[in-house]
Formats: C-alpha cells, structure tokens, sequence
C-alpha cells in the first residue's frame, strides 16, 4: 500500500527523517495537510528535493519521495479513522521505535492543529466519492446481436473510460450507444465545453 516493506522499509525511512531539521520536516508535513485538505494539488518532491540540497541534506528523489508517502500514509489513515493526535503518534511508534521525542511532538501538535479539517475533508470525499475521468476511447461498430439495438447491422458507438477514485485507484467503464444516444452525449458535451469557456 505505501510501496515500502512495512518490516524494513518503515524503520529507514524514519531514520531519514531523523536526520532532517525539525523546522524542514515540520514543512514536508504542512504541505502533505495542506494538500490532503484539497487546498493544493499536491506536494511538490522536486521543489522539496531542492530545498533539502539548499541546506546541504543530501536525500535522493525517492528518499524524499518515501518519506512524503509515509506521512500522508498515516495522515489520511487518521483522517479517514478520525484518531485524535494521541493515537496517531502511537501508530508511529508501533511501526517503528526509531521516532525521537521532538518528531512525535511535532506530528502531534500539527494532527491537533489540522487533523479536524482534513478529517473533514476526507469525510466529502467519501460521500461525494467522485471521480476524475482519466482517459476515454470510443469506437464504431456494426451491431450483430444487441440488447439496444433493434436491428442487426446498425451502427453503434462502445466508449471505454478509465476512472481514478478519490483514493487513486484507477477503474474502467464501458458502455455502448446507438448512434442517436451518442449525437445527444455529444451535443451534451458541446454544451458543456461551451458554458466552460464562459467561466
């Protein structure tokens, strides 16, 4: 689930963000709240690299990138849970004993501070749990035996969307129309492409 090796994985990821500066952790963990409060798209791993070599901490992209997915591991499990900044911590420590004292506090002010909003946030996402349409592919076919169309050897369309949830997962739809229904799907879509550019 995170792409780490929960055994192993987690405990060196911890050790590298032991060697970092309070105040630059304490950063990292702000844009991953701000972020999973939906108020930026996502944290940036190139600017955040670049601001580790700015002050001399040597960490590759997937270093930082594993630390990155840790935290916003754990924050949307608490988010998604509801655990209060107590619990939280002592999630940490029970996949890892490699936490010093200052981190644990540091994660434990900032859940107190924001944990509220992104739970919230998190709660509209699974009620809303809509969507983003990743990539459609249609083609046209001649129907041989259907359940919409009436008549065989009529022309039909067969779309294919790939959908990623609010998790990221990615799923696919597919469905077929007459032509009738894909020149009214059409025009709607028109319409729609027309409204937006009066935004």
């Amino acid at each position: 689930m995170l792409g780490l090796d929960l055994s192993t994985g987690v405990g060196d990821v911890v050790e590298k963000i032991e060697k970092l500066p309070i105040d630059l952790f304490a950063e990292i963990l702000q844009s991953i709240l701000v972020h999973l409060q939906d108020q930026n798209r996502a944290v940036d791993l190139i600017e955040t690299c670049d601001k580790f070599q700015r002050v001399g901490i040597n960490l590759d992209q997937k270093a930082v990138q594993d630390v990155i997915k840790l935290m916003t591991y754990y924050f949307r499990l608490a988010a998604k849970s509801n655990l209060s900044a107590e619990v939280l911590v002592s999630k940490l420590t029970e996949c890892s004993s490699k936490w010093s004292k200052p981190t644990l506090q540091l994660v434990h002010r900032l859940w107190t501070e924001h944990g509220a909003l992104v739970h919230a946030h998190q709660e509209v996402l699974t009620m809303a749990s809509i969507g983003q349409l990743v990539d459609m592919q249609w083609k046209l076919g001649m129907a041989v035996s259907s359940d919409t169309c009436r008549s065989l050897n009529s022309p039909f369309i067969s779309v294919l969307m790939k959908i990623a949830d609010t998790s990221g997962d990615m799923s696919y739809k597919s469905f077929e129309m007459t032509v009738q229904q894909f020149q009214n799907f059409y025009r709607q879509f028109k319409e729609m492409a027309s409204v937006l550019e009066t935004v």
